[in-house]
């Protein structure tokens, strides 16, 4: 039995099942761990979404970006942007399930037996796991709940850019879902920069990825994470951190962590 932490598929149906038969992954037996953006960008979002929700016993998957703009478009298509192609999935006759499936994924998820932290995007760095957890679970109840519809009208927005215990309201859950699903530089009092995009080097002076904040209090957690395709794959092992995003969407590859062994095994991808 193996357990394998992949990248954002980004809809790379043939790309992602090219890579399990690298892995010789066998459903009755492994395990997988999906670090969000399952859908948009590439060709075959629905076929992604459909494998995730019917092997839902083998697969977790955690919610990225696309995957809560995908949730935020179902309600009003207007939101849909010039690239999205998730169109296949909001006319497909079950769509209903499937989102509703989508809705109900962690936006954090948390192997305690393997000290395996899966976020999409990243942490800030006054964060503890536990404070990742709780805040991660408070924002998931939004979103599988009632109130899923009025968030997404207040999803949208960068601010407020810096964590305060007493933020409350559709500012606290903002917060918590673009650290966790949109995250990729802050500053070294964790004050987030939602706008660079660039791989290191690229960003403006004074600000820092997320994961190498001095005193990040999640650095004695092993965290994997996707999301950052000009970051390409980080295998950070004395910092505990592992960046799997390798812009298969972008023609590059899919990447799968062997998260027993750390073994990582690459696919190629052909551009969507």
């Amino acid at each position: 039995m193996s357990t394998y932490a992949i990248g954002d598929l980004q809809g790379c149906y043939e790309d992602f099942r090219r890579l399990l038969d690298r892995v010789s992954y066998d459903p009755s037996h492994d395990r997988l761990l999906l670090a969000g953006d399952l859908v948009n960008r590439g060709p075959q979002s629905l076929e992604c979404l459909r494998f995730a929700r019917d092997n839902a016993g083998s697969v977790l998957s955690v919610l990225g970006n696309h995957d809560l703009h995908l949730l935020a478009c179902a309600g009003d298509r207007r939101r849909l942007k010039p690239g999205d192609t998730v169109d296949t999935i909001l006319d497909a006759p079950d769509a209903a399930e499937l989102l509703d499936w989508l809705a109900a994924q962690p936006l954090a998820a948390h192997d305690p037996d393997r000290d395996l932290l899966m976020i999409h995007a990243g942490v800030p760095p006054q964060w503890d796991l536990q404070q990742t957890l709780s805040l991660a679970a408070e924002a998931s109840a939004t979103l599988a709940g009632a109130d899923r519809a009025a968030f997404f009208a207040h999803m949208y927005g960068d601010r407020p850019s810096a964590w305060d215990e007493s933020l409350s309201g559709w500012d606290r859950t903002r917060f918590v879902i673009n650290c966790l699903t949109r995250l990729r530089y802050c500053s070294p009092q964790g004050e987030l920069a939602m706008k660079p995009k660039g791989a290191p080097g690229s960003q403006a002076e004074g600000l820092l990825p997320w994961f190498m904040v001095p005193g990040r209090r999640t650095a004695g957690t092993r965290i994997v994470f996707g999301h950052w395709s000009t970051l390409g794959r980080v295998e950070w092992p004395e910092h505990r951190v592992w960046g799997l995003d390798t812009g298969c969407v972008w023609g590059a590859s899919l990447t799968a962590l062997d998260v027993d062994t750390g073994r990582l095994i690459t696919a190629p991808c052909q551009p969507s």
